[in-house]
């Protein structure tokens, strides 16, 4: 549990930028940033890549239902994890910081708010924020984590 400062600072800077976005811009209002990457003020009813996000209004729900039950288990986790065990400690905080800093869009709102747009040339990747980056960042380091193994040395060396 150590690492629940993790994910409050990325809940903390997810619903901050979020706030400012909200507050500066207009809705679907574009601002160059640098190139490749510009702020693009947008609304997300679904999950991932907009999936689901014209159902109707069952899935604001949906959605939250299972950001709150994965945050539940990730807390369960970050509870009984070993403290040598830190890849994984990380992976679950970013996960659980980007599952929350969504969960109160979803609730409050109805919808998450997106503004980073990634594009080359005409082709831009869906909008996104910081918790979908945390989300995938954990993502990306617990495949990691899980590939090397480290886990399960780490576990067996704390045990020793």
């Amino acid at each position: 549990m150590r690492w629940l400062w993790l994910a409050l600072v990325i809940v903390i800077a997810d619903q901050a930028t979020k706030l400012w976005v909200a507050n500066t811009f207009t809705y679907r209002e574009t601002v160059e940033f640098i190139p490749y990457l510009q702020w693009t003020y947008v609304h997300n009813e679904g999950a991932a890549f907009s999936f689901l996000s014209d159902a109707g209004g069952w899935q604001r729900w949906f959605f939250a239902f299972i950001a709150f039950a994965i945050s539940g288990v990730l807390l369960y986790w970050l509870k009984g994890i070993s403290r040598h065990m830190l890849l994984q400690s990380v992976s679950f905080s970013l996960v659980l910081g980007g599952a929350i800093g969504n969960l109160i869009d979803r609730v409050y709102l109805g919808y998450v708010i997106d503004f980073i747009d990634f594009y080359i040339g005409n082709w831009h990747w869906p909008a996104f924020n910081i918790a979908d980056s945390a989300i995938c960042i954990g993502a990306v380091l617990l495949i990691l984590d899980a590939l090397k193994g480290e886990s399960r040395h780490e576990e067996a060396k704390g045990k020793s």
